[in-house]
């Protein structure tokens, strides 16, 4: 019988730590709002999910997914662009160019101008090589 009180206990505890948190009344709203829906949800823990507000809602995160993609694309492009570019610096002889690749800016002879090299450096973890 003293296992039985003290297995009590801890549930009465745990029963008041929700209750103090606010978590029993969270989910009771939103099982009532559920309950007074009149088209019931396809999925119904979706539902209580986007109540408790976890997570983007399913449009977001597919505008974010697509946002993600159409940058990833053209970081590859400017990635190839830049190694295309970085190859030709390389290809003009020396006394057209000075050039140091380990620098951004490098001097054309024939127009005594400054060129501003373009430098994408990937992200860390992320980029795609």
């Amino acid at each position: 019988m003293a296992h039985y009180r003290v297995s009590e206990s801890k549930r009465e505890q745990f029963r008041r730590y929700l209750e103090k948190a606010g978590v029993l009344e969270s989910l009771t709203n939103v099982l009532v709002a559920l309950y007074e829906e009149t088209e019931k949800p396809n999925n119904a823990l979706d539902f209580i999910k986007h109540q408790l507000g976890v997570g983007p809602e399913a449009e977001d995160a597919e505008s974010l997914r697509l946002e993600l993609n159409t940058l990833q694309q053209k970081y590859d492009q400017l990635m190839e662009e830049n190694k295309e570019l970085r190859s030709r610096v390389r290809y003009y002889p020396h006394t057209l160019f000075t050039a140091d690749l380990t620098q951004t800016v490098i001097m054309c002879a024939l127009c005594l101008c400054e060129v501003q090299l373009l430098q994408y450096e990937p992200a860390q973890g992320g980029g795609t090589e």
